[in-house]
Formats: C-alpha cells, structure tokens, sequence
C-alpha cells in the first residue's frame, strides 16, 4: 500500500541504524534474556501467586486481569492477520533475525503488547513498580527489534495495544 510506504520506509531506516549499532553481540544476548521474560510465564506466575496471597480478595482483579488478555489477544491477532506485515527477515534481503520468531507477521509485537498490559496492570495493583515494569516492558520491546524479528513501528503499536486494553479494561471494566 502506498499509504504505509512512508512508514515502512522510516521504519526500514530506523531497523537498519539498530542492527548497525556497536557491540551488536551483547545486545543479541540481553535481547534474548529480556525477550524470554515476556514469553507469557512471568505473567501466569504473578496470576497464580497474587491470586494464591490475596484470594479471595483477588478474585476482582484477577478476572480483570485475564479479560485484558482475553481482549488483547483478540485484537493482536486480527491486526496481525489483516495486516500481515512481513517480518524483517522476509522483507530485507540477505537478513538473518537472531530467533526463530512464533509466528509469520510482525504487526503487531505480541511480546510487546503483553508486557505492556502487565505492566500497566501490574502498576495499577503496586503503583511503586510502575516506573520499573515501563522500563521492562520497554527493554522487551528493544529486544524483539535488536533480535531482528519487529520494525519499530510493530512495537510502539503492541505497546500502544497493551497500555491501551489495560487503561479501559481498568477504567469500563471486565466481560468476564
């Protein structure tokens, strides 16, 4: 689509002055440390462990909690399956990503998304780790670029999905 061309264009240049930085063999390895973080375990673990501390006052949060992810994971994987964005390893030639990506498309970052959701969820729970679940969920969203499997854009809109379902569900409420 010509629309996109521009956006893709930005973004290409954006990917290609990340993938030139300095010290490129560190970073791979942090981005693979900080990427499994956001491979969905961290955010079962808390369920279970918020919900095993605080039952059965959590139950509310809880249940909100799991329809953000519900809704999310819907709305991620109809945007990536219209869209069906190739990832960098497909639409730049001769690139090699650092991972085996989950899946085809690239837009949105799922990973992105969901640490986003966490943190702002988790954030709104325990305001004090607020500040410090940002700084992760946006280390996540460096590390799928640095790992070569997202264009920039793939994660400032996962990041923009996850804070996004997270404010509303907090603020309208759950479906479940």
């Amino acid at each position: 689509m010509k629309l996109f061309q521009p956006v893709h264009e930005f973004d290409l240049a954006l990917f290609n002055w990340c993938m030139a930085l300095r010290r490129r063999e560190l970073l791979t390895a942090l981005g693979r440390a900080i990427s499994r973080t956001a491979d969905g375990w961290l955010y079962a673990l808390f369920a279970m462990a918020y919900g095993a501390l605080e039952w059965p006052q959590a139950t509310h949060f809880l249940k909100y909690f799991l329809s953000a992810f519900v809704i999310e994971r819907l709305i991620y994987f109809v945007l990536k399956n219209s869209f069906r964005r190739n990832r960098p390893q497909e639409a730049i030639d001769e690139f090699s990503s650092f991972i085996i990506p989950s899946d085809k498309f690239s837009f949105p970052s799922g990973h992105t998304s969901a640490a986003f959701l966490f943190a702002v969820f988790v954030g709104y729970l325990i305001p004090a780790l607020l500040p410090f679940l940002l700084v992760w969920a946006v280390l996540v969203a460096l590390s799928r670029i640095f790992l070569g499997v997202h264009f920039p854009t793939d994660t400032v809109v996962g990041a923009m999905l996850g804070s996004g379902v997270a404010i509303s569900v907090l603020n309208y409420g759950a479906f479940l």
